[in-house]
């Protein structure tokens, strides 16, 4: 699965580890990716989209459809 969120577009950050001893090796910062399957009554279907936890509680503030919306915006696939 892509770590990557449909709705706000957050995708991995990239750093360093920095050990005891100051040595330092690549790391990743992933988002909090979450598959969640919500229903879009205006097309009568389900959707299932991949968003961050931050992006789940956006969805529930301005609804479903604005959501899509903003996504197709994005020139995203919903």
């Amino acid at each position: 699965m892509s770590a990557h969120c449909q709705l706000t577009g957050s995708k991995p950050g990239f750093g360093n580890s920095v050990s005891h001893s100051h040595r330092r090796t690549s790391r990743r910062f992933d988002p909090n990716i979450q598959r969640k399957r919500y229903w879009l009554p205006s097309e009568g279907r389900h959707v299932r989209l991949t968003l961050s936890a931050r992006a789940v509680k956006t969805v529930d503030a301005i609804g479903i459809e604005a959501a899509v919306a903003r996504i197709r915006a994005r020139r995203g696939k919903v």
